[in-house]
């Protein structure tokens, strides 16, 4: 039988229930009646995700049920010495407090910070030794609704896997059949077939459905763009860190485009960090390289669109120019590091 899991403790003024010990006050007598006086428990944070540096949970803030908020904490480190490990923690948190209050200051598409502990003054007792320790320090932020671009971007590329499997002309495969790639005929001949497809319907909903994306991939760079133009780096931009936030609710979306993979909506740069501030065009290049990486890795059919990314980022930041030439030399050092291994 396997044991029950316990979520990591949480720091207060945050519990788990099975943490809470509330003493109900006893009735209250007034001049004509008596009362019972109850306390109302609120919900406990909900875990989303546990990874190495940080918990992330689904809490609220001020009101239960109109302020939900994401409550990031990065707990402390049993391994390292105990001021060590208090003034790395602190020195992080404050670094990605700094950079969201920033980009929030800026326009920034980016959560709002609600509230911030880097003191870290609370004491938890470690389940498995039973000592005290440090209980590391959290973020209170602004709960973005919407789905993961990642999650978005892969979703699309399968409903085009599934629509027009049978006829494959998309610029990745048109790539991979010139070059003699599985299925392929001469170049020529691929070229042929989609010159002459040109009236055919389902080539212009592909189309369509192409300009789509690469609409999206314009949003995508352009937030970047703002976020470099206020001089701040991600240090981590994937797919996984930006969320589509919708302009309408779910429910005023349903029935809309059926069918189709909703690409509409702004996009949310979050998960700061790694974060720091720079006008460094090294470190904006590199931050686009993570990036372009990142699409060539986890959308395979939607990386030839990349240079999308890069005109929205051109459209928005004043600086791109430099730092785009910047990044032909960080991904002319990243294939040599590829080649050698």
């Amino acid at each position: 039988m396997t044991e029950e899991y316990q979520p990591p403790p949480l720091p207060p003024p945050f519990h788990h229930h099975h943490h809470q010990h509330r003493t109900q006050s006893p009735a209250t007598t007034t001049t004509t009646t008596t009362t019972t006086t109850t306390t109302t428990t609120p919900p406990p944070p909900i875990l989303l995700t546990q990874g190495a540096e940080a918990h992330l949970y689904k809490t609220h803030y001020l009101n239960a049920t109109t302020h939900p908020a994401a409550l990031k904490i990065r707990p402390s480190k049993p391994y390292r010495h105990p001021v060590l490990d208090r003034r790395l923690t602190r020195q992080r948190i404050l670094q990605e407090a700094r950079c969201l209050a920033k980009l929030v200051r800026e326009g920034v598409a980016v959560p709002a910070l609600y509230a911030v502990d880097w003191e870290g003054q609370t004491v938890v007792v470690d389940a498995a030794t039973g000592e005290e320790r440090y209980g590391g320090a959290w973020l209170l932020m602004e709960w973005v609704e919407g789905d993961v671009v990642r999650v978005v971007v892969q979703a699309w590329e399968r409903a085009m896997l599934a629509r027009f499997a049978a006829n494959d002309h998309s610029p990745s495969s048109r790539r991979r059949q010139a070059d003699g790639g599985p299925g392929s005929g001469s170049g020529s001949e691929v070229q042929m077939e989609v010159d002459g497809d040109h009236g055919d319907h389902g080539h212009v909903e592909r189309k369509r459905e192409e300009e789509r994306m690469k609409d999206l991939l314009r949003r995508i760079g352009a937030a970047v763009g703002r976020l470099h133009a206020a001089g701040v780096i991600h240090g981590d931009l994937t797919t996984s860190n930006l969320i589509l936030r919708p302009a309408s609710s779910r429910k005023e979306r349903e029935g809309e485009g059926e069918g189709e993979v909703d690409l509409e909506g702004e996009v949310v740069l979050i998960d700061f960090g790694l974060a720091s501030q720079s006008v460094q065009d090294e470190d904006r290049a590199v931050d686009l390289y993570v990036l372009e990486r990142a699409f060539g890795s986890t959308h395979p059919r939607t990386e030839a669109f990349f240079a999308e990314v890069l005109d929205g980022y051109r459209a928005s930041y004043r600086g791109a120019a430099s730092v785009l030439k910047r990044l032909e030399e960080v991904r002319l050092r990243g294939r040599k590091k590829s080649m050698l291994g």
